[in-house]
């Protein structure tokens, strides 16, 4: 019942909803919110889950399905029974007379929706029917059949204040809306990320459930943890409070990953340069690694130990050091040119700076790259993702071949560039 479905196969076949209640009270109230809801009262029918699961092996799952488990001897038991004749994409709500968190998270953990105390009000039973039918607004997994190359990018500061999250915010709106590439975006900044207000939305608790409960994370919990910023794009972040230390091993972070690459064509991450130390494996499968900066002392000497740092773990990744902010005038602390020489390598991009675009964007609370339609600045971060996109869609760049190239090759290429009578010697 918590596996991915396509959606559109069957789905208009599939009832709205069904219920399966053990007492006439429960009934009378489901009943009530059920024509409410414009759903056939007849759906609500007496028995319990065993019941349910009788019924729904002969016969199609709803796309909503209330179940009691009241008379359970052995709710988690009977729930996988279920989960044996419920057809992929069923949303399963449970109401049981025990009320114990871990049987909650249990089941929850199980791949049901929701879990009612009984009695319940309508009130409950409203909210409960209304996050299940969310579910389905929620991103779907895609045709594997029509997916295309999946794209990790991770963003990542040289130093705090650089504009890193900006950029990872408006690289992810560009995936979706100029390449019409499904996209999520995991801002990893648990207390202070800003990836869902630069696009005005409320967080949520999805992240912060899914670093306390890494065992729930699966496809079901992505359709419903995510924050949809529009048909396109998808957040996952969070604003945990100050005083609330989240522990984790990363394993939450990683089953996170591979569950967005299941679910989307591109994931950009919003990764804290801290985490670079702490969580290493976060970038063992990312094909590219934005690394933005100042143009500073201090930042050229973060860069190039953060460019060893990728060197060494994540060497697959293509990576890309993107100045941001850069005056028109050039008057910055350092030179591009003396800051390419510190750092022995080529920034790839200069975003310039443009106060009146990004004032004009936080009051819009829309990303840069669409608040400033037309401008350098928007054209700048356009390009960005246009290159980025080419490490999945163009087999990467000849660069990126000639890291692959063999002893003898590298070798021809040096024999290439001596002069004859030395190449003859």
């Amino acid at each position: 019942m918590n596996a991915p479905w396509t959606p559109g196969r069957g789905a208009a076949l599939r009832e709205p909803f069904n219920a399966y209640v053990c007492d006439d009270a429960a009934v009378e109230v489901i009943r009530a919110v059920a024509v409410e809801l414009g759903w056939s009262p007849e759906k609500v029918n007496k028995g319990g889950l065993r019941n349910a699961v009788q019924s729904l092996s002969v016969s199609a799952s709803p796309s909503i399905l209330f179940v009691d488990l009241s008379e359970s001897g052995d709710p988690l038991n009977d729930i996988n029974a279920l989960a044996e004749v419920c057809e992929p994409g069923t949303v399963v709500i449970a109401a049981g007379q025990v009320n114990d968190v871990r049987l909650y998270r249990d089941l929850v953990a199980s791949g049901i929706q929701d879990y009612l105390l009984k009695p319940f009000s309508p009130d409950q039973l409203r909210d409960a029917f209304a996050q299940a039918q969310a579910v389905f607004n929620a991103p779907k997994h895609l045709d594997p059949a029509a997916e295309r190359p999946h794209l990790m990018t991770a963003v990542i500061g040289a130093r705090g204040g650089v504009g890193s999250s900006t950029i990872a915010t408006s690289l992810a709106w560009l995936f979706g809306e100029k390449s019409g590439r499904s996209t999520a975006m995991l801002d990893l900044d648990v207390h202070f990320g800003t990836g869902a207000l630069a696009l005005d939305l409320e967080p949520g608790r999805g992240l912060t459930d899914a670093i306390e409960n890494p065992s729930r994370i699966d496809g079901l919990f992505i359709e419903r943890a995510m924050v949809k910023a529009n048909e396109k794009l998808s957040i996952l972040s969070a604003e945990a409070p100050l005083n609330q230390a989240m522990l984790t091993d990363g394993s939450a972070f990683f089953q996170l990953q591979e569950e967005m690459r299941s679910a989307f064509e591109c994931t950009v991450i919003d990764l804290p340069r801290s985490m670079l130390v702490q969580h290493p494996h976060l970038l063992h499968e990312a094909h590219a690694a934005v690394v933005v900066t100042e143009l500073t002392l201090a930042a050229a000497r973060d860069v190039i130990r953060i460019l060893s740092w990728l060197k060494s773990n994540a060497p697959q990744a293509r990576v890309m050091v993107v100045a941001n902010r850069v005056p028109a005038s050039g008057a910055s602390e350092v030179s591009r040119k003396d800051f390419e020489t510190s750092i022995e390598r080529k920034v790839d991009l200069v975003i310039p700076l443009d106060q009146k675009v990004a004032a004009q964007a936080a009051k819009l609370g829309k990303p840069i790259a669409e608040a400033g339609k037309g401008s350098k600045l928007s054209t700048s971060l356009l390009d960005l993702s246009n290159r980025l996109l080419s490490c999945v869609e163009d087999g990467g760049d000849e660069a990126e071949a000639a890291k692959g190239k063999s002893l003898l090759g590298k070798l021809g290429d040096l024999k290439g560039l001596m002069p004859k009578k030395a190449a003859k010697a």
